[in-house]
């Protein structure tokens, strides 16, 4: 099957994101859709970027917001105003408000009350939503085991997503008892407005220690917000070739996806290109889940399994993080970026002008000391 899937530049600094377009062969016709659209400005750029490649009168078959944050899902706003779409995935936060309440410490709260609550909260999910219907674009909810074009929903559950969403920093404060008893607290992933301010105060000044190949320093333990551990992760299957795409995936869901695959006999050893998550955050990944995911560590100097890429901002110190780009390489996995420039991984299609193969890091002998 002919694809090919293109992950635009998204933002500068320390504001990253992911924006991502998919074309790919369906019979005698091709088909279109798009992952995540990033911030406002990342948004008008893919739209401009899908009518110039694949012309002015394009029909998206399918968009998907990985999960609410900004830096994913502002851009998609551009999408669904300036383009027909025929189906949107996401999650609406709110959506399940009579089975969240037990998850919620205030008893107080109603359905009706914790819906309106927080879908003020979350405005850009919610306008996106309205836009879909807007265009009677119906709009479902991604949870492991759907299909979606050449895609496989591996991540969330809808189990496991009702017990994350009171764990979000921007819903009301959780029932961590209630959560604690069924062992979906997941301690740190909603940080106060204190410890998020310190710890991007702390991200300003880095410290260099050297890493070598046989002496990996990056850890298990990683934790992420909440919202992370929603995102959509997507297997795609494009006949002989496969990619996993992780959004801002943490740690848990990276395993719950792998064991969905399991379950649904995909088999993730022979993926051909897998995304790392979080723009290369060590918070989402640590050796054991790397080890699972793409196998263990290779001796110097051995053959390239597959390949990988980062979506990461340009002029960004700390993304990706050094120490993640040399865990994928040590495990067959050399990283490619985008920072600035566009990253085109592709099957069966036309080269386009002026495209150069793209260069991935080498490995880094000096790496990012822990706080």
């Amino acid at each position: 099957m002919d694809f090919e899937i293109d992950f635009l530049p998204v933002g500068d600094a320390s504001k990253a994101g992911d924006s991502i377009a998919v074309r790919y062969q369906d019979g005698n016709e091709y088909k279109v859709m798009v992952i995540d659209g990033g911030t406002d400005d990342a948004g008008d750029a893919l739209v401009a970027h899908m009518k110039a490649t694949y012309g002015d009168r394009i029909v998206i078959d399918d968009v998907i917001c990985t999960h609410p944050d900004s830096d994913h899902a502002c851009g998609l706003r551009a999408v669904m105003r300036e383009m027909p779409v025929r189906r949107l995935w996401l999650h609406g936060v709110w959506h399940h408000a009579t089975e969240l309440l037990p998850y919620f410490a205030d008893k107080r709260w109603t359905a009706d009350g914790l819906e309106k609550k927080i879908r003020s909260e979350y405005s850009v999910v919610a306008e996106l939503i309205d836009l879909a219907d807007a265009q009677n674009t119906p709009v479902y909810e991604p949870f492991a085991g759907q299909k979606i074009g050449p895609f496989t929903v591996l991540s969330p559950t809808r189990w496991h997503y009702l017990r994350l969403v009171p764990q979000f920093r921007k819903t009301p404060d959780p029932d961590v008892d209630q959560l604690k008893a069924e062992n979906m607290w997941i301690e740190g992933a909603k940080p106060g407005i204190l410890s998020g301010l310190m710890k991007t105060l702390a991200e300003r000044v880095v410290e260099w220690i050297p890493e070598g190949w046989d002496v990996e320093l990056l850890k298990d333990g990683a934790v992420t917000a909440a919202e992370n551990e929603t995102s959509t992760v997507l297997y795609g299957s494009f006949g002989n070739f496969s990619v996993l795409l992780t959004g801002d995936a943490g740690v848990n869901a990276l395993w719950w996806a792998m064991d969905h695959a399991g379950n649904a006999s995909l088999d993730l050893s022979n993926v051909n290109l897998v995304q790392v998550p979080h723009h290369g955050s060590r918070s989402n990944v640590g050796p054991a889940v790397l080890n699972r995911l793409l196998g263990p560590r290779l001796p110097k100097g051995s053959a390239k399994k597959r390949d990988a890429i980062v979506s990461a901002p340009k002029d960004d110190a700390s993304h990706p993080r050094k120490m993640v780009m040399n865990a994928f390489l040590r495990r067959g996995a050399p990283v490619c970026k985008t920072q600035g420039t566009s990253y085109r991984y592709f099957v069966g299609m036309p080269a386009r002008p002026g495209e150069r193969p793209a260069v991935p890091f080498d490995f880094f002998d000096q790496v990012e000391a822990y706080d």
